[in-house]
């Protein structure tokens, strides 16, 4: 056991058991994608299963992960064809419009007779799939990790609103007590206070 997997670790890590020298980690992630997919043509083999091997460039991506590092994982690999943006411009012009049709389909739903809310639900759910799959795109281009970008913006939405809490306790009130304006106002107060180094 302990000897297959330095085997496989030798096999998956030239530039480093091998002293082999690697341009760059592009590179370095297509042979380990390469070697992974040798490795799995020859366990099917070693059983008899070497015709249902999956041949596409997807082949490989579980499908146990979170949906969002998925979606990196499969842009990453559809890359490795030539199937990419050439950088971050077209991607954001594809938000934009993945943007606008959402809107199209938020208003879809809002006038769609009873028998149609389903379907058009389902188009809107479409809609916000393509455009977090857009959204998931930009930071593979940013070379931002998604879960991490993720973290921090939920962390900084965290920071906020506990601020608004507390400024509304402090005036004897609930944030459920006052209206969005007087919430958004608070909102911007916490935001000035993140800005002058007053919230952490």
């Amino acid at each position: 056991m302990v000897r297959a997997i330095s085997d496989k670790m030798e096999r998956r890590h030239p530039h480093v058991f091998a002293g082999m020298s690697i341009a760059d980690s592009d590179t370095l992630n297509a042979m380990w994608d390469a070697e992974k997919k040798k490795e799995r043509l020859a366990k099917l083999a070693a059983t008899g299963q070497a015709d249902a091997l999956d041949t596409s460039a997807l082949a490989g991506v579980a499908r146990g992960l979170p949906e969002w590092q998925r979606a990196v994982k499969l842009q990453k690999k559809a890359a490795t064809v030539g199937f990419d943006w050439p950088g971050p411009q077209p991607v954001l012009d594809k938000l934009r419009e993945e943007l606008d049709e959402v809107a199209v389909e938020f208003a879809a739903v809002a006038d769609a007779p009873a028998d149609a809310a389903a379907a058009a639900r389902d188009r809107l759910e479409e809609e916000l799939g393509d455009l977090l799959f857009v959204a998931a795109n930009l930071t593979r281009h940013a070379r931002v990790d998604f879960g991490v970008a993720m973290r921090r913006a939920n962390a900084k939405f965290e920071r906020r609103f506990r601020a608004m809490e507390a400024m509304a306790a402090a005036d004897g009130r609930s944030l459920a007590d006052l209206t969005l304006e007087s919430q958004d106002a608070l909102w911007e107060r916490a935001k000035g206070m993140e800005r002058d180094g007053g919230l952490t």
